[in-house]
């Protein structure tokens, strides 16, 4: 698995599981503060988009993960 995707499937998850616990109509509801988080993911994504600097990219090529598939 490349970081690319590595990093899609943890933010992704990240977004969904924050929105979870900060919308009050989930069941999984537990502060609105959540959102932040949310908007934090979406700003981080954003920036790397531009900047193509990514932090978590960054901590899992020094943890072996291959940048692209060979």
């Amino acid at each position: 698995m490349t970081t690319h995707r590595i990093v899609r499937i943890v933010a992704g998850t990240f977004v969904l599981l924050s929105l979870a616990l900060g919308v009050q109509g989930s069941p999984m509801f537990h502060s609105v503060n959540w959102l932040w988080f949310t908007a934090f993911v979406g700003a981080n994504l954003l920036q790397s988009g531009f900047t193509q600097i990514c932090p978590l990219e960054f901590f899992l090529k020094k943890a072996g993960f291959r940048e692209t598939c060979h």
